[in-house]
């Protein structure tokens, strides 16, 4: 018999839910969705601490639309996300669940982000929707302007709250929250909690339900390879990798924007078609990118972390790190992008000295990586640095012993450091065999 926890039929849905549930095809709850959807359900406030891929949304959407009360028509949930294309991916999602619900009409939900026109959104806010997904600078925007009123929302949701701190919107969540009702439900997401984040949650949030989902470290179908620079130029690496595989979509990392453009022309130049993506670009050119990468324009993207989370892409079968994050998280998003839904993925990361921490630190944390170089189209496989690394110490310490056992001369005679070296050489030579022998 199946586990009552692992079922959706232990949640008491209403039987309009149930229908919603399988016509998404969801078998049974994903470990977030077991901890989240109770605690939703009896109006507890909640943080919850998982990354991209968990089925998060739906933790938070399935016990929201539970409580859709249609004889009000009033703003009843705000749903808020960092870039508009999250925010669009959540609205779709909310669409679709209307849809298997049988209830377009008569459950009303709005899309508030930028780059829309503001006059016709204004128009269309005249009869107030149940519930509002958007970006918190356009909500905030038409509520001041008394477009809409956010103070009837029971529920208030804040996703991806890291990169809302990152990109500098918290600000705008902030001023929302003071225009909402005091007792409001408050559904917190993040990949991360670092203090900034964590300070404005003591702000808001009584006694909320904490939820930290450990996700398995690694997809187990992925791959993770590790190739040392070594002074090297990173295009021409990036090169040669684009020689060895062949992928559906592969995502290349860079820590900044700057770095990112120079790298994207680098791989111009050198006749790779890669397209680009980072929070520097207008919303009419991330736009037009992700357009052409959904028509299979490119095969690479030059990204920053933006794209590790704020941004949906789909299909991609590579991520290639040409530089390493500075934290495990970012490094788990990253790679988070790939081998989802069961399909396979590779992770292939170019690694410097100042990358052996957190080399160390993931490998500590189950992570295998497999030390490798590429050349002329092939994989070669090398030592890992730690390998190396007790190699090179092995010989210091051989070096140490033979110049203990060396004779000391009392009178210095013309010629005497020659023959200490060559004394020490010899001893140094014996020393090795013996110790290579055991």
């Amino acid at each position: 018999m199946e586990n009552e926890n692992n079922n959706f039929n232990s949640f008491s849905f209403h039987p309009v839910l149930y229908n919603v549930i399988e016509r998404l095809e969801f078998s049974r709850p994903t470990e977030i969705q077991q901890q989240v959807i109770p605690a939703v359900l009896k109006g507890k406030s909640v943080i919850g601490k998982s990354r991209t891929g968990s089925g998060k949304t739906h933790a938070y959407l399935l016990p929201l639309f539970n409580q859709i009360n249609v004889s009000k028509r009033q703003v009843q949930f705000v749903i808020t996300a960092p870039t508009r294309e999250l925010a669009t991916q959540i609205y779709n999602e909310v669409k679709k669940m209307i849809h298997y619900a049988d209830k377009d009409g008569r459950w009303i939900a709005k899309l508030l982000v930028g780059g829309t026109d503001k006059q016709k959104t204004i128009e269309k806010l005249k009869e107030p929707p149940h519930i509002i997904v958007g970006t918190p600078g356009r909500i905030l925007d038409l509520v001041k302007e008394d477009a809409v009123s956010i103070f009837s929302a029971t529920s208030f949701v804040i996703d991806e709250a890291d990169l809302m701190l990152d990109l500098g919107f918290i600000k705008e969540v902030d001023q929302l929250l003071v225009r909402s009702r005091e007792d409001i439900q408050i559904l917190a997401f993040s990949a991360t909690i670092p203090q900034r984040l964590q300070h404005f949650f003591n702000k808001y949030l009584e006694n909320p339900l904490h939820v930290k989902v450990d996700d398995h470290f690694s997809p187990e179908t992925m791959e993770h390879y590790l190739i040392d620079v070594k002074h090297r130029d990173e295009a021409d690496i990036l090169m040669e990798i684009s020689n060895t595989i062949q992928p559906y979509l592969a995502i290349i990392f860079t820590n900044g924007k700057d770095i990112a453009d120079k790298l994207a022309a680098s791989l111009q130049q050198r006749g790779l078609e890669a397209g680009i993506i980072h929070g520097g670009l207008t919303p009419r050119e991330r736009k037009r990118v992700l357009k052409e990468i959904q028509n299979l324009k490119y095969q690479y993207i030059v990204a920053t972390d933006l794209a590790a989370r704020g941004i949906d892409i789909k299909g991609v079968s590579h991520i290639i790190n040409a530089q390493l994050p500075k934290e495990e998280d970012f490094y788990i998003h990253r790679v988070g992008r790939t081998a989802r839904a069961g399909m396979e993925g590779t992770a292939i990361s170019l690694y410097r000295e100042t990358d052996i921490k957190l080399i160390e630190k993931l490998e500590q944390n189950g992570l295998t990586f497999n030390y490798t170089d590429v050349k002329g189209g092939e994989w070669q496989k090398v030592k890992p640095w730690n390998e190396r690394n007790l190699r090179n110490e092995k010989t210091t310490n051989i070096d140490k012993e033979a110049w203990k056992q060396v004779r000391k001369t009392k009178k210095v005679k013309p010629g005497y450091k020659k023959k200490m070296k060559q004394q020490q050489s010899s001893i140094k030579k014996q020393l090795a065999k013996n110790k290579y022998k055991k």
